[in-house]
């Protein structure tokens, strides 16, 4: 019996399910900054101009919540000893030193952040006097003076094992995602494709745009402006992906142009993509107007952002939701038929091309939710797809080129990987750590994780 495909009430429905979680998911992260209002010691908002800042706190942590400290000088030094800015903390503890001149001037050098003791009120104790910053991007710089009982010197590797686990868990599922469009897509057109990380920074720059957009967004009283920019960068990022296909992928495949032609195709796509974001978004790095400083729940000896926890939640969400559609639904059986094979598919009544259309459309979506949120979580520049495109590609093919769990397999083992090799390495080096991780498993396991072995020639 042919299969038909049309949109019926299931993909509706389940469509209509992931914008609702998605905006119930977010909405969490509308009451941060107030709780953050609410903490005896304040966080600093980064700042959004061409210079470069120093922005911190001082608490004292022998209260809970801890209590600011208002009063205490504070002086940025350079190399040489020379004092280049000074600053007060404010009643909520924070203070702002803005380096003189432009942020390109202060790349590559270092800088020291003094405190006076001499200011501080009595019968305090402060942990650390000084601390030393490398600038080696053109963002602010955060520093956190701690002062009343002084605590261990440094935590046990048991619980910087716990605390990387926390970022390994937000990075994973946002490389899941990243993964799980790049397999749909691969699965259903075999396009390995090398411009799938300019999808992840149009959705950065889809949620940047809308943030910055005169006005605020409220609902009863409360800013959801970014929430908004975030599911209009999942919304706006499918569209982009469905006219990725129609304007360039799908007349490439009626022409007969091949795998390798069109592997090509995509690096220059990833190029032009690359220098016109640079063009209207600028090369230095970005931040939203909300949640750049939340305060975190302290669980034990473990720091847990309520940023976090959402991005972890909805991540998952997304990510039951996307391999149930794939797994239960019409259309989800009829694009494992099209992966499995095309002409026999065709053959049975499946509309290839509107499989694929439909596939573009999810992996890209899905891609730009992801960088969407990696904005939210580290902020973003114009090569944020770029430099986690590698990274994109281990967890795809570790877990097995074009199988849906594979990819998500393949994203958890790298993103956990990542941050936990940065107990026993640099961590300049755990992108590196990662990709000999998959290396190894493929001599291995050529197939993946869960890729089924074939038989060539």
């Amino acid at each position: 019996m042919a299969i038909a495909l049309r949109r019926g009430a299931t993909a509706t429905t389940a469509l209509v399910l992931l914008g609702a979680v998605l905006a119930a998911l977010l909405t969490v992260m509308a009451g941060s900054p107030a709780h953050a209002a609410e903490t005896r010691c304040a966080l600093v908002k980064p700042t959004d101009d061409d210079t470069i800042s120093i922005l911190g706190r001082i608490c004292d942590r022998r209260e809970k919540p801890p209590v600011a400290v208002p009063g205490v000088r504070v002086t940025v030094e350079d190399e040489a000893g020379e004092e280049l800015g000074e600053a007060t903390s404010s009643e909520d503890g924070t203070f702002v030193i803005d380096l003189p001149g432009t942020s390109i001037e202060h790349l590559g050098k270092s800088y020291t952040v003094v405190l006076d003791e001499s200011t501080l009120p009595e019968g305090t104790k402060p942990e650390i006097t000084s601390r030393t910053i490398d600038i080696n991007l053109d963002n602010d710089q955060t520093v956190i003076f701690p002062i009343g009982d002084a605590g261990p010197a440094k935590p046990s590797k048991f619980t910087e094992a716990l605390q990387l686990m926390v970022g390994g868990l937000v990075f994973s599922v946002l490389l899941a995602m990243a993964a799980l469009g790049l397999s749909m897509i691969f699965g259903t057109t075999g396009l390995t494709n090398f411009a799938h990380g300019e999808l992840i920074t149009f959705g950065a720059l889809v949620a940047f745009f809308i943030d910055r957009l005169p006005g605020r967004i409220e609902v009863g009283g409360t800013e959801i402006t970014v929430i908004v920019g975030v599911l209009g960068a999942f919304l706006v990022g499918g569209v982009f992906g469905w006219l990725n296909d129609t304007a360039l992928w799908r007349p490439l495949r009626r022409r007969g142009t091949g795998l390798v032609a069109m592997m090509i195709v995509s690096i220059g796509l990833s190029l032009f993509l690359r220098n016109i974001y640079q063009y209207f978004a600028g090369a230095q790095t970005r931040n939203y107007s909300q949640y750049g400083a939340v305060e975190p729940w302290e669980i034990g000896d473990i720091l847990l952002t309520p940023k976090e926890l959402t991005v972890i939640l909805l991540g998952v969400a997304v990510l039951v939701l996307t391999t149930s559609l794939l797994q239960f639904t019409r259309l989800g059986k009829a694009t494992r038929a099209v992966a499995d094979n095309p002409g026999l598919a065709s053959a049975t009544g499946i509309n290839v091309e509107r499989v694929i259309g439909t596939v573009w459309i999810g992996g890209a979506a899905l891609a730009a939710l992801a960088g969407a949120l990696l904005g939210v979580t580290q902020g973003f520049d114009f090569q944020l797809g770029f430099r986690i495109l590698l990274l994109v590609f281990a967890a795809t093919v570790l877990g097995g080129l074009g199988t849906i769990w594979g990819a998500i397999v393949g994203a958890f083992v790298i993103g956990l990987f990542t941050e936990l090799s940065t107990l026993f390495v640099d961590p300049e080096f755990k992108f590196v750590g990662a990709l000999l991780l998959l290396i190894v498993i493929l001599l291995i396991r050529p197939q993946g994780l869960l890729g089924k072995a074939q038989r060539i020639g």
